[in-house]
């Protein structure tokens, strides 16, 4: 089907306005394992014995009919992220290179507002130490 030139080109239906289209939901799974990968991509090199970093979070959706739809964030994500560090190091700084990518990748894939990133660093690595308990 072609048109002529002058003729009309076929009307576009309207668009459904974005607050009417519906409700995006992420699982609170999806938000964790996004998390976790963003701990893992923030303490990079992972080494071979350390156990690799895992996530929870608490996810509230956004309230219908707050704000602009448009660009803003579907809901507000708090992260716990638990992980094991070497040691000697600077923990400070690794925890807070973690707290920056979580919250950056998780606002990004998600479009989530992260308000709060805790990590817990459950334990210390020193090097050569073992996996398991020595007798």
């Amino acid at each position: 089907m072609s048109t002529e030139a002058g003729a009309a080109a076929p009307a576009v239906p309207d668009r459904t306005p974005p607050g009417e289209r519906g409700y995006t939901r992420i699982a609170d799974r999806v938000v964790a394992k996004i998390a976790a990968r963003a701990a893992r991509e923030a303490i990079a090199p992972l080494p071979r014995d350390l156990d690799p970093p895992h996530a929870t979070v608490n996810v509230r959706p956004r309230a219908r009919g707050t704000g602009p739809v448009e660009d803003s964030p579907f809901a507000t994500a708090r992260v716990r992220v638990a992980l094991e560090l070497e040691y000697p190091g600077d923990i400070g700084a690794r925890c807070a290179a973690v707290r920056r990518r979580v919250t950056e990748r998780v606002g990004t894939l998600a479009n989530m507002e992260v308000p709060e990133v805790v990590v817990e660093v459950e334990r210390l690595r020193l090097p050569g130490e073992r996996r398991g308990r020595t007798v």
